[in-house]
């Protein structure tokens, strides 16, 4: 069960892994994450204006349904953290994973 639930991808870029996850979730479109060494990037799930409330360095890709969309869209919110990063909106994740 928890296979069809759950599934856990490594993404490697640079010469670092990162963390990829998909959770399948009843009656919604799967939550999605990608955990880096110093943040993360979240589908639309992500309440960014809490993140930034715990000083997350984290991004917001709404509209995605695996770890691989959420690669190739742009960046849609950012904490100022993530900015701060060059973790920008309208930049696409693959262009700055490094900075996660």
């Amino acid at each position: 069960m928890i296979g069809e639930v759950i599934r856990v991808k490594e993404v490697s870029s640079g010469g670092r892994k990162y963390l990829g996850l998909e959770v399948n979730l009843p009656g919604s479109p799967p939550l999605v994450l990608l955990v880096g060494e110093t943040g993360f990037a979240m589908c639309g799930f992500l309440d960014v204006s809490a993140a930034e409330k715990k000083g997350a360095v984290a991004v917001k890709i709404p509209g995605v349904s695996s770890v691989e969309e959420l690669l190739e869209k742009e960046i849609a919110e950012a904490t100022s953290r993530a900015e701060a990063k060059g973790l920008r909106k309208g930049v696409r994740l693959k262009d700055v994973l490094d900075y996660l």
